[in-house]
């Protein structure tokens, strides 16, 4: 079985597709020795595959100015995007939070909405000035045309239809405005998290606040943003220094 997953890593199998592999490989035998008293296990020496912490994808201040600073004269759905994008960027939510959230959920008036994350768990979030006015404009010119049910909708944010918008929908959009503004970087949604997270942290916000602000559970899920802003700090260190 040792050979079998070298063959498979020698074959350009990723770490993470080797390790699902193998945790499915686990589960089959133990089935099989509760339920046929098979007693001989070959995966049970084997370690899982280390995974390699991969530096998530961040855009710079620029890129992200670039990002939120296109022109909204192309109709409602244009304004709508340009919400989407400032809320995402100004609260650093999932993805699925976004697209999720509704409008009972928004309190512009004490500046903070309430998001529902992974487990059911709330979380309130604090927003920022530029992204209330932006929501604001939103709601009250653009959504109304949106609403074909006549506020029965309860989404904040709503694709042609009425509907709510969905990951997809917001994952084809935000890859459409990267193009636009002219950014070469592989852009998802969850680009702007990363970036949200990673700008906080450079400019000086505490771990355990970007922690509570993502919803991370465990504060080492939010850690792997320290490794970027090294990056950052040794960057400006060779660039500034007499002798960088």
């Amino acid at each position: 079985m040792l050979d079998f997953f070298t063959a498979l890593k020698e074959q350009a199998m990723g770490v993470r597709s080797r390790a699902r592999l193998l945790a499915a490989l686990r589960g089959f035998h133990q089935f099989a020795g509760e339920e046929f008293q098979i007693g001989n296990n070959p995966v049970a020496r084997l370690t899982t595959p280390k995974m390699l912490h991969t530096l998530p994808d961040t855009l710079s201040p620029a890129e992200v100015d670039s990002l939120l600073t296109f022109t909204a004269t192309a109709g409602p759905l244009a304004l709508r995007d340009k919400a989407m994008l400032e809320l995402l960027y100004a609260t650093g939510m999932r993805v699925s939070e976004l697209v999720g959230l509704c409008c009972d959920d928004l309190h512009l008036s004490s500046g903070y909405l309430r998001a529902m994350g992974k487990g059911s768990k709330q979380r309130v979030i604090p927003i920022g000035e530029i992204a209330i006015e932006t929501l604001q404009f939103y709601l009250q010119s653009v959504r109304p045309d949106l609403d074909r049910s006549r506020n029965l909708s309860r989404c904040v944010f709503l694709n042609r239809s009425g509907k709510g918008l969905t990951r997809q929908g917001f994952w084809k959009m935000i890859k459409r405005r990267a193009l636009d503004a002219g950014i070469t970087k592989n852009v998802t949604p969850h680009t702007l998290r990363h970036s949200f997270a990673t700008h906080l942290l450079e400019n000086g916000a505490d771990l355990r606040v970007v922690q509570m602000l993502l919803g991370h559970v465990d504060i080492s899920t939010t850690q792997i943003y320290t490794h970027v802003t090294r990056e950052h700090v040794r960057h400006v260190h060779q660039t500034f220094h007499p002798r960088g």
